[in-house]
């Protein structure tokens, strides 16, 4: 009875669900309380579900679950909700990944690190990329596997068993007590892993950590493609055109953009992208650097989920270590990397650098030629020998239409990586997915960055790459009129309100082809104390947003985004990101990206309006 009142609700809310639930790759700020996350979303709508309640209004009403599809949306919640009603499990203990592998993962990076046994226990045959060999050997994880003709076949087992069952339904579980973690693979939407028995509630938050940070939740359209399966209904066929011609086109416009040859590689996100190079690379070193230590060296105030993935990725290898590398205010990129590659250098280690050009949130460029002079520079370790070359791993999300590492780009000297965010400016806001490339003396190392996407099957689906090839070709164009309109705002603000200090590029870097479209704004302060000063600073912020929000709530939003196809982005503090930042690192000033598509002039009013009330 309860199954069928769950079914019948879940089907009247996918015929009304606001259009956003399936469109949107970001959610508002205002309406979003971190530390309640998914379970303010889940309250009320459970309090609609008992009071059958599916109205589009009512949905439309309810709180944003998670800031950034990404970490999940309303349809990974409401798929989740529905699996775990049907099993009597808490709704946190359903978790989907778009990955069919990372799940597993997230149990074997707990259990190494807590001493825990794993046996993974399958029927058939596992998939083809879950290479149990590089698992052991480049990730260090400790299992074991068990195939079985059925699961009564199981026996007691000191540890964690985790089921990998490949299905074609959805939903379908059958949870006995010697399964402490049941993985439902589906070939063409992804996976969803639940946790059984009260011991194992501790693994819930690991496992959302792995999909914050390594992978994504599965998709809003594959999402809706689940549920309906879960409905017994046929699965609508999602249209993405031809999958095969959709991703040699996003390739071919990948290498036209960015001015390379090498295959590009197309994740499921940004960070998608971003773990398979640095695990590409800690395999790289294994193999052809034996018994030397590995240093990412990054930046303490850079993008919260680089910083919180490096860190983590230190935190399960020991031969892997997190050096800060000091790039913004008073400290110099150039002088910072000459500084840390030196003692690394010393320590016959091998040096792995992230950065992000311009950087977050101050918006600056380093010197490029003495960047490229001081990653060049042939260095020895402490016994004379000579010391491996640094690898550059380039975050340039902020500035996607700059060819760092084209066969003439100022990094065509150097192995140099550079990846991007695809959810900003190359899909416009539409897609998460993120891509990568790497110059001509960098190319030897996509082998390896390949197999690790695809062995964490964290690859771009198929509508990811059909939106990316919708997208792409107008890039760069929508790149130059959002520059427009942000040096014309930034323009306005300075003449408005000469006593606030603004960080964005100059006009000079904007004519060598750096013009991003997002800048810190930190607003003129008083008080006799430095914490006087700061709150009020923070208050007015806060005014600021609120009015912008207020007065132009269809453009403006409390939200941490760039590169969208509309509208403006406001948020506080601008390190922030995903709340992974240390307070120490944060800065407590505005960061402000706009669009191509805006009411300028409205935002100018707005600024007019709100300098004339401080």
């Amino acid at each position: 009875m309860k199954d069928s009142k769950v079914l019948n609700y879940i089907e009247e809310v996918l015929e009304n669900m606001p259009a956003d639930w399936l469109r949107l790759t970001t959610h508002r700020l205002d309406i979003y309380n971190e530390q309640l996350a998914k379970t303010q979303f889940l309250e009320q709508f459970e309090a609609l579900f008992a009071a059958r309640n599916a109205e589009t209004a009512a949905l439309s009403a309810l709180p944003t679950a998670f800031d950034y599809i990404r970490l999940g949306h309303p349809l990974s919640t409401v798929l989740e909700w529905a699996i775990a009603s049907l099993h009597n499990l808490k709704p946190e203990n359903v978790i989907s990944f778009s990955s069919r592998t990372m799940p597993v993962l997230a149990v074997l990076r707990k259990n190494l690190l807590t001493h825990k046994n794993t046996r993974i226990v399958y029927t058939g045959e596992l998939p083809d990329f879950f290479e149990a060999e590089v698992l052991a050997h480049v990730y260090g994880y400790k299992f074991e596997l068990k195939r079985v003709e059925k699961l009564e076949e199981l026996t007691a087992f000191d540890g964690s068993t985790v089921f990998f069952s490949q299905e074609a339904e959805v939903g379908q579980a059958t949870l006995t007590p010697a399964i402490d973690f049941y993985v439902s693979v589906h070939a063409d939407l992804g996976s969803v892993i639940l946790v059984n028995g009260e011991q194992n509630n501790g693994y819930v938050s690991e496992i959302q950590h792995v999909r914050r940070r390594e992978s994504i939740a599965m998709t809003p359209a594959n999402c809706f493609a689940a549920l309906q399966l879960l409905l017994k209904k046929p699965s609508v066929d999602q249209d993405n055109g031809d999958a095969g011609a959709n991703k040699a086109q996003v390739r071919n416009l990948i290498k036209e953009i960015t001015g390379t040859n090498t295959k590009p590689l197309v994740g499921s996100s940004g960070l998608s992208i971003q773990y398979a190079i640095m695990m590409g690379l800690v395999h790289d070193a294994l193999e052809n650097h034996t018994g030397k230590a590995i240093r990412f060296v990054v930046p303490p105030n850079c993008y919260g989920g680089t910083n919180d993935q490096a860190r983590r990725i230190a935190a399960v290898l020991d031969n892997v270590e997190v050096v800060d590398l000091l790039v913004d205010g008073d400290n110099n990129m150039v002088q910072s990397i000459d500084t840390v590659l030196e003692k690394i250098a010393s320590q016959d280690a091998v040096p792995y650098i992230i950065a992000e050009i311009p950087t977050n949130p101050r918006v600056e460029v380093p010197d490029l030629e003495k960047l490229r002079e001081v990653l060049s520079k042939a260095r020895k370790t402490a016994t004379g020998e000579v010391a491996v070359d640094p690898v550059f791993i380039l975050d340039q999300t902020f500035c996607p239409n700059v060819q760092f590492v084209s066969k003439d780009g100022i990094l065509s000297t150097v192995r140099a990586v550079s990846y991007v965010s695809g959810s900003k400016f190359p899909s416009g806001g539409k897609a998460t997915a993120g891509y990568c490339v790497a110059n001509t003396k960098a190319e030897a190392l996509l082998e390896k960055i390949e197999k690790h996407l695809t062995l964490c099957d964290n690859e771009a689906t198929d509508l990811q790459m059909e939106i990316l090839a919708e997208q792409l070709p107008s890039m760069n164009q929508r790149i130059e009129a959002a520059y427009r309109n942000t040096r014309a705002f930034v323009n306005f603000i300075k003449d408005t309100l000469p006593e606030a200090k603004i960080n964005f590029v100059s006009e000079e870097l904007a004519q060598e082809g750096f013009t991003p479209s997002v800048f810190s704004l930190d607003l003129p302060t008083k008080g006799n104390t430095a914490e006087e000063r700061e709150a009020y600073k923070r208050a007015l912020n806060d005014k600021l947003i609120s009015m912008m929000i207020g007065e132009i709530p269809h453009e403006s939003k409390y939200c941490v985004s760039y590169g969208q196809l509309k509208g403006s982005y406001w948020t506080i503090p601008a390190t922030s990101t995903q709340g992974t930042t240390k307070e120490a690192d944060k800065d407590y000033i505005a960061r402000v990206s706009l669009s191509p598509d805006m009411d300028l002039e409205l935002h100018k009013k707005v600024f007019s309006d709100f300098v004339e009330q401080i």
